[in-house]
């Protein structure tokens, strides 16, 4: 029986062995290719962490990119196949074997452009991750969102929108995750992101219909925004409402149903919000962020008192888009939650988060793809933003302008 045990472990030591890399060579088995206005990604998923050099060439503009004893396999290959002609920041991408020890990948740019590349560990949706965001220098980042806020019509600046008798009140919409983050997959593989897009879009499309609104697309096609950043670009486009758009979900998928849920100073008001929160501020781990990507200032001013009065505003605003959406849907919840939501920290927006519907209930996840259901929920957090307008005091929306 000894003899037997000692063999069975000299055989499985010897597989183990005979099946690693060679020579400390690592596997490819995902790239992505995220194309955006504000920055490019590019994603590749390996076993092992990924070593790299890069340098920065001009005339072309190009990015060159050494990954370091990986196996130049199909996977690896076709990243040169996914860069679209749409895409506005690269031209195409190369990928060839420089030497035996070293893969050479390409990236040959349409504009002057600064790159950023980090590794990330892996997480439950990823192995490790070698990722290169591309951002073109020449464009202003906040760019295309002052864009949505101007009618074709219109060639005047933000500042002219806000005059002295009558204020346009400014809506960033924020559809959850995007790009390497898919957020929650329902039964059928519906995913959040897409979802949470869908039903933006069509918000913003019934508030630019009404008159003295205007709305801004936080994400405005399948691309990750980090969790901070979102915030950022509310504040620097001065928005006086911020609605991020959600699609829940849970391990039982009897559990149904709406939700809303403002920022907490003093702990979540329930152990599903404080569940739900730690969910969605993960999102910046499966997203991938560079650790360097902080908002020092940011930070420092949400220490701001004003903080507390921006959440009596949130929980106002939250309550009358809650009162509408249980026109539409059934609740999960019948008051307005509160937890620690990273993307609901501006200290100067109302801000609120909207669980549209749970997308692991077949049900809802039925009517989450469903654009008479998109339609209806978006009409009914329009009608909850109005009536939080209308019952707001005009001074409230002037602050932040003068």
């Amino acid at each position: 029986m000894l003899r037997k045990l000692i063999i069975n472990f000299f055989i499985f030591h010897f597989l183990f062995i005979f099946t690693l890399p060679v020579n400390g060579e690592n596997i490819v088995n995902a790239t992505r290719v995220w194309p955006a206005l504000d920055y490019t990604r590019v994603t590749i998923e390996s076993a092992l962490p990924i070593s790299n050099d890069q340098m920065m060439l001009q005339n072309p503009e190009r990015i060159v990119i050494d990954l370091k004893n990986i196996i130049l396999n199909e996977t690896l290959k076709n990243l040169s196949s996914k860069v679209v002609g749409l895409d506005p920041n690269i031209k195409k991408i190369r990928v060839a074997q420089f030497n035996p020890n070293v893969t050479r990948i390409v990236i040959d740019l349409k504009v002057s452009a600064s790159v950023k590349i980090f590794s990330l560990k892996p997480n439950k949706k990823y192995k490790h991750r070698l990722v290169i965001d591309v951002y073109p220098q020449d464009k202003d980042e906040i760019a295309s969102l002052l864009k949505q806020l101007k009618k074709k019509d219109d060639k005047k600046t933000i500042d002219p929108l806000i005059s002295n008798t009558k204020k346009i009140t400014i809506v960033a919409i924020d559809a959850g995750h995007g790009g390497e983050d898919p957020g929650a997959v329902g039964a059928k593989g519906t995913k959040e992101k897409v979802v949470n897009l869908q039903i933006s879009k069509k918000l913003k499309k019934l508030i630019d219909k009404e008159p003295n609104m205007k709305a801004v697309l936080i994400r405005t096609g399948d691309y990750y925004i980090p969790l901070g950043k979102r915030v950022t670009k509310a504040r620097k486009i001065k928005a006086d409402i911020f609605i991020s758009i959600h699609a829940d979900a849970f391990k039982k998928r009897a559990v149904r149903g709406s939700s809303v849920f403002a920022l907490s100073e003093r702990g979540a008001t329930s152990a599903f919000a404080k569940f739900l929160a730690n969910n969605e501020n993960e999102a910046d781990l499966i997203g991938g962020v560079s650790i360097d990507d902080k908002e020092p200032i940011l930070a420092r001013t949400l220490l701001d008192l004003s903080q507390s009065a921006t959440i009596n505003d949130s929980l106002k605003l939250g309550k009358n888009v809650l009162r509408e959406i249980k026109k539409v849907n059934r609740l999960h919840k019948k008051r307005v939650e509160q937890a620690g939501f990273a993307v609901l920290k501006a200290p100067d927006i109302p801000s609120i988060l909207i669980e549209t519907a749970f997308i692991s209930n077949r049900k809802e996840e039925k009517n989450l793809i469903s654009r008479s259901f998109q339609q209806k929920i978006s009409l009914s957090i329009l009608k909850g933003i109005k009536k939080y307008i209308n019952t707001s005091s005009p001074i409230a929306f002037y602050t932040k302008y003068e």
